[in-house]
């Protein structure tokens, strides 16, 4: 039995948002026009990027659960350029990751707990398979 520690987070996420498309996980029409973030420029260009982000969310969520979408906002942040004077770090947007959540709680992967969201028995399971079809195939 393998779990998300013993797999790689790229080919674990990249299988998941796969099978979460395939679920029936339905992308919200405003993330083909809205930045990730504010420290982004431009849209995000893969057409299946809040698939990916529902998959990565739940794997945070596995592994760091309970977690709220502040602290999520801040993993998914990054430095904004800027020229004269240093970088920064800005958060990202809550309202994908708000989103994403939402969309894993209709599938019954993930549930509100009084200090965050927290991954169900249902969910584990998902992640647990996965995990183990990916250490099988390598």
């Amino acid at each position: 039995m393998a779990n998300v520690l013993e797999v790689d987070a790229s080919d674990f996420i990249k299988r998941a948002s796969e099978k979460l498309k395939a679920n029936g996980v339905q992308k919200p029409k405003y993330t083909e026009y809205v930045k990730s973030g504010a420290g982004k420029e431009r849209v995000p260009s893969d057409p299946d990027f809040y698939f990916v982000r529902c998959a990565s969310i739940l794997r945070q969520v596995y592994l760091n659960g309970p977690i709220g979408v502040s602290a999520l906002r801040t993993r998914y942040g990054n430095r904004k350029r800027h020229v004269v004077h240093r970088h920064h770090h800005y958060r990202a947007g809550g309202s994908v990751i708000k989103d994403a959540f939402d969309s894993l709680e209709k599938l019954g992967y993930v549930k509100k707990d009084a200090k965050g969201r927290a991954i169900t028995k249902q969910g584990r399971s998902f992640v647990d398979k996965i995990s183990n079809e990916i250490a099988k195939g390598a």
